[in-house]
């Protein structure tokens, strides 16, 4: 008996913390999907001077599961006219795409399912460039000539801009040398510098590229006019609809941890290579403190006793998860837990930066036409990516080659790529206003 079970004995204990990982990304990721729109939401509505959703419950945050359930028990609905197979397979193809890039994404030194690949950056782009499968599928399987339309838009938007996407990704990967996940970031804290400041035009590419590619405004170029609201998803109702949010916020998240890992030093803490900065090991467990007392001063000013005593037990819960942070600082016996628990603090902490980015962006951005968006990704980003990924080849050249130095070889070669943007920049804009006067005119003769 003991043979027989040896082999799953061996499993468990070569694989337990991979498996565990997947288990909880499994079931535990809808959750956090569901609580990220929410505080989107209360983000937007603090920018507009709003109240954001009204507190029926304690602060609102039993909201999200009863949306799910809602949707769950929800009645499903299949057009007449629909290929059925397709229909449902279509959402189900951009959660599996969603879910699978983000098994691969190293949430810590040691938090990772899919473990020492090689290939590791280029498995996650590959697998969530599978998304744009499922928002062609959907749009055609309904039958539907304005979805399909839709469909069609949306694909080649997120084509054109997965190309500059994945220029701006080999401008990092040309700097570290590698595309496994784990020695790029162990090669960001060898040079002892992030990527973002190596490279910042890379950066600045991808960002532009991840929005457009998780589909947000204002490059939400499936959910505004001519298209009917939601794009390719107008037909999907209930559980096939939250399958489909959930692929757009699995996609949300891949975008920001493959920004954090590439450019933003992955779980790195700041200055993770000098000493002087080593009070910087104190700064997670004193920030959850900080949330809890937040919510013990918020408390006493809650105007329901659930809500206060909500508060209260959000409280408890930073300080007991402070108190785990702060064990590994304090004990000398329990430092080698420091790397995963700190590290997947401040990944996560960057991830949440990322994700405020995209929701900052989205009421700070006028939404693009058709014409204007394929313009902007084809005419200015592409070029400029593709400038970008010289003048990092150049700057390695001249770095290991002629011998200069790192900061002025990447700054020198920084200044070209950043001069074409702005010549394409200002190109674009005189064309743009040219068609403007051009509309004009037409539309006073025709009034005339």
């Amino acid at each position: 008996m003991n043979a027989a079970f040896y082999p799953v004995r061996q499993f468990i204990q070569d694989w337990w913390l991979e498996f565990f990982s997947g288990v909880v990304i499994l079931v535990a990721f809808p959750l956090v999907v569901a609580y990220v729109a929410l505080v989107e939401r209360k983000i937007l509505a603090d920018k507009q001077t709003g109240s954001g959703p009204l507190p029926l419950e304690p602060h609102r945050t039993l909201q999200p599961r009863a949306e799910g359930l809602r949707l769950f028990l929800k009645g499903d609905i299949v057009p007449p006219n629909a290929d059925k197979l397709i229909f449902w397979l279509a959402p189900i193809l951009s959660v599996v795409a969603a879910l699978t890039s983000l098994g691969a994404i190293a949430f810590g030194p040691a938090v990772q399912v899919a473990r020492d690949i090689n290939v590791g950056i280029l498995f996650v782009i590959a697998m969530g460039s599978l998304g744009f499968l499922g928002v062609i599928l959907g749009g055609w399987a309904s039958n539907c000539q304005n979805l399909n339309i839709g469909a069609m838009r949306g694909t080649a938007k997120l084509v054109s801009y997965e190309v500059g996407g994945g220029l701006a990704i080999l401008s990092a990967l040309l700097v570290s040398g590698t595309l496994n996940i784990r020695a790029i970031v162990e090669a960001q804290q060898r040079s002892g510098a992030w990527f973002i400041f190596l490279a910042p035009i890379g950066f600045l590419i991808y960002l532009v590229a991840s929005i457009a590619q998780s589909k947000r405004i204002r490059f939400d170029l499936l959910e505004q006019r001519p298209e009917p609201v939601s794009g390719d998803k107008v037909e999907y109702v209930g559980f096939r609809w939250s399958l489909c949010f959930l692929a757009e916020c699995a996609n949300r998240i891949v975008v920001a941890s493959i920004a954090t890992t590439l450019f933003l030093g992955g779980w790195l803490r700041p200055f993770s290579n000098e000493p002087w900065f080593y009070w910087l090991d104190y700064l997670p467990p004193i920030l959850i403190v900080l949330l809890g007392v937040c919510c013990i001063y918020r408390a006493g000013k809650q105007p329901v006793l659930a809500q206060s005593l909500w508060m209260w037990v959000l409280a408890l819960v930073c300080l007991c998860v402070a108190g785990v942070f702060a064990l590994p600082v304090a004990a000398v016996s329990l430092q080698f837990l420091l790397p995963g628990l700190h590290g997947a603090f401040w990944f996560l902490l960057k991830v949440g930066i990322f994700l405020y980015i995209f929701a900052w962006l989205r009421l700070s951005i006028p939404r693009y036409s058709f014409g204007q968006l394929m313009r902007v990704g084809w005419h200015i980003l592409i070029p400029v990516a593709i400038a970008n990924v010289f003048a990092i080849g150049i700057a390695l050249f001249l770095e290991y080659e002629a011998g200069w130095n790192r900061w002025f070889a990447f700054g020198v070669m920084n200044f070209f790529p950043v001069a074409l943007a702005a010549y394409l920049l200002r190109l674009h804009e005189k064309r743009a206003a040219g068609s403007s006067r051009t509309r004009a005119m037409a539309t006073d003769s025709y009034a005339g």
